[in-house]
């Protein structure tokens, strides 16, 4: 990573948070805060966001939508982040939220939520989960398979309760360039009813005919991290043909906007995301549907980094240089999962051109565990304070405890300001729930 002079922004890269700078003590600054110092404040590892990137990508998603159409909504999918702080920000901003889990919908609404604009996903929602759904008035159900239909009914009509708003989730066949983890939209799915094999049609003439739910619309998802916009135009048009005959009030079509997690990576800009699939309703539809979309990944990858202490550094001659930190698979789980790729400098020599190539290693107990191979550092030592940008999405939701990992804090920096919203385990709290 290159930066032009001591306080200009970083040049060249949109992988950290907007604002991100070298400031005069040749010291990488986030949020108008020294990142150096906030290790020795927090301590490593931890997330550090920029709370003010978070609120600028979400008003550029509102603002997208709001110059071409009023008839929208903008939904938070909360998986990538559920941190209550973020589902805070996304509702001051003016967002809708979608939940994947009982878990998630507590921390939304203890985030402040209505219900009425949460949206509740999964593709084996529990009888407790739905039923605690249906307690607090979640506005959206969105239905993923023929048994949850019946388990949905069984509950409202348990409690007397009908014309729950629901929403179909379809697999629409499209299959864009993306890891295959992450694909979601093939017929080969665990998601959804497929369109080609007939279940999507048996799906709506059953909730159709049941009075306990009310079908407003549709939802279709094909991944994420997706840097092409041709997929999500044909499969608004596959949506249309399918939707021939129903009296659609809602069209959701997922999120799966990309980021830079590289310097060389150049996702599409939010604002040509949302043209395209506007002028593809529009193409498609009439009358057209409310539009909802579900950003993620592009609403907090970019504002958030991972920051840790170098350890040790490992020479090994004529081999590699093995970099370790004092953090790897318990905090971000996934250049292990699905060979997630990531970049990387030092905090306290930010300026300092890069000499030597290393791989960042982890600190447990697995030869996997490796964060990044063959990146480009100044000659690194130990106390250096190393950092991951790009690390918003997925880090924290993916935390875990291998090795008796405490997971680490979540800190929100804004106008040189740093706040504490999710501290730091203890190894208490480890033992917390043994009985």
């Amino acid at each position: 990573m290159s930066v032009r002079a001591e306080t200009d922004p970083i040049a060249a890269s949109s992988v950290y948070p907007s604002g991100s700078r070298c400031n005069h003590r040749g010291h990488l600054e986030i949020g108008g805060c020294d990142v150096v110092e906030l290790a020795a404040e927090f301590g490593t590892p931890a997330y550090i966001y920029a709370e003010a990137d978070l609120r600028v990508r979400a008003d550029a998603y509102l603002a997208a939508f709001s110059s071409r159409t009023d008839n929208f909504e903008v939904l938070f999918a909360s998986k990538a982040a559920p941190i209550r702080a973020i589902y805070e920000i996304a509702r001051e901003q003016g967002l809708s939220v979608d939940v994947a889990s009982g878990g998630e919908l507590h921390t939304a609404l203890a985030a402040g939520f209505d219900p009425e604009r949460i949206y509740l996903h999964g593709n084996n929602k529990t009888e407790a989960e739905l039923r605690y759904a249906f307690e607090v008035g979640v506005g959206h159900l969105i239905l993923d398979s023929f048994d949850e239909i019946e388990r949905a009914s069984a509950l409202l009509r348990a409690v007397g309760k009908q014309g729950q708003r629901v929403m179909l989730r379809l697999t629409p066949g499209i299959k864009p360039s993306t890891h295959s983890y992450i694909q979601t939209g093939q017929l080969d799915s665990k998601f959804g009813f497929g369109l080609a094999d007939g279940l999507a049609a048996r799906a709506v003439g059953t909730v159709q005919a049941d009075p306990t739910l009310d079908l407003v619309g549709l939802h279709a998802h094909i991944g994420s991290q997706i840097f092409e916009l041709e997929p999500y135009a044909k499969a608004i048009e596959v949506l249309a043909e399918f939707a021939v005959g129903l009296d659609i009030e809602l069209l959701n079509i997922g999120g799966g906007l990309g980021i830079a997690y590289l310097e060389d990576d150049r996702p599409p800009a939010i604002e040509a995301y949302v043209e395209v699939k506007y002028e593809a309703l529009k193409r498609n539809f009439d009358p057209l549907p409310r539009l909802l979309v579900e950003p993620g990944r592009s609403l907090v990858g970019n504002a958030g980094v991972t920051i840790y202490s170098v350890g040790t550094v490992k020479r090994i001659p004529g081999l590699r240089t093995y970099v370790a930190v004092d953090g790897g698979m318990s905090d971000n789980l996934r250049p292990m999962l699905y060979g997630a790729r990531y970049s990387a400098a030092l905090a306290n020599r930010i300026g300092e051109p890069a000499n030597s190539t290393v791989t960042i290693a982890g600190m447990h107990c697995e030869s996997g565990d490796v964060l990044i191979r063959d990146t480009e550092l100044p000659d690194p030592r130990v106390g250096d304070i190393l950092v991951t940008p790009a690390t918003g999405a997925y880090g924290y939701s993916m935390a875990n405890n291998y090795n008796g990992i405490p997971r680490p804090p979540v800190v929100l920096c804004r106008d040189g300001g740093a706040r504490l919203v999710v501290r730091r385990e203890t190894f208490d709290d480890l033992l917390r729930r043994d009985v």
